[in-house]
């Protein structure tokens, strides 16, 4: 499923652009693990969605786009498959890097976005392996209620240190792990959140270490 699948619609005005996508009806990422969430069940279903969403943003990739910015509530599982929505941090390979990128949603920055963020660096230039580190806490996330990185164990207050503090944090690629509550999928994710990129599955990759965890 490449970009121009969307038949999305955009343009520009003086201080930004726009961007227009067809209404994808169906739940997100977060909804379809809402039963394993809650234990109540669901865990196969949630296993499939994640392949699922993992399978999209690989074909997003081999398009020549990085998303840049997923999130919890970006995927939405369609009878057609998952659909990702807003792009608004997208970039394709080969281009100048998007002006004014932070590296997404704090939680779920790679460690090396972080730190060149700290530094300062700009614009920061999202990858591939940046997306399989925000995909993996993702999935994380939805499996567990909590963000993958267990702040309080490294001694972190999370409302002192606000979100500077926390993306510096992140930047030294030396936090823990949040306590898993499903051993066997966080165990499976983990490859996927190491701090060097070039140690981190592919996201088609991950699809597959996904689909090899028992419910």
């Amino acid at each position: 499923m490449g970009v121009a699948e969307y038949e999305a619609v955009s343009g520009s005005y003086d201080s930004g652009s726009w961007l227009v996508t067809p209404w994808f009806t169906g739940p997100s990422t977060w909804a379809v693990f809402t039963p394993t969430r809650e234990g109540t069940g669901g865990r196969e279903a949630a296993l499939r969605g994640g392949a699922d969403l993992c399978r999209s943003v690989a074909d997003l990739h081999a398009s020549g786009w990085i998303h840049a910015d997923l999130q919890p509530s970006h995927g939405i599982h369609t009878p057609a498959g998952v659909r990702l929505i807003d792009f608004a941090w997208s970039w394709r390979e080969g281009e100048e890097p998007v002006s004014g990128f932070s590296g997404g949603i704090v939680h779920l920055m790679a460690p090396e976005l972080a730190a060149a963020v700290a530094r300062g660096d700009g614009p920061v230039t999202p990858t591939r392996a940046s997306d399989t580190y925000a995909l993996a806490g993702v999935l994380w996330t939805c499996a567990s209620g909590g963000w993958p990185l267990d702040y309080k164990a490294a001694g972190i207050d999370r409302k002192a240190a606000g979100p500077d503090g926390i993306r510096d944090a992140i930047a030294t690629g030396r936090l823990p792990f949040a306590p898993a509550v499903w051993p066997e999928l966080q165990d499976a994710l983990r490859p996927a959140l190491a701090a060097v990129p070039e140690d981190r599955p592919t996201v088609g990759e991950l699809a597959e270490l996904l689909l090899k965890v028992e419910p």
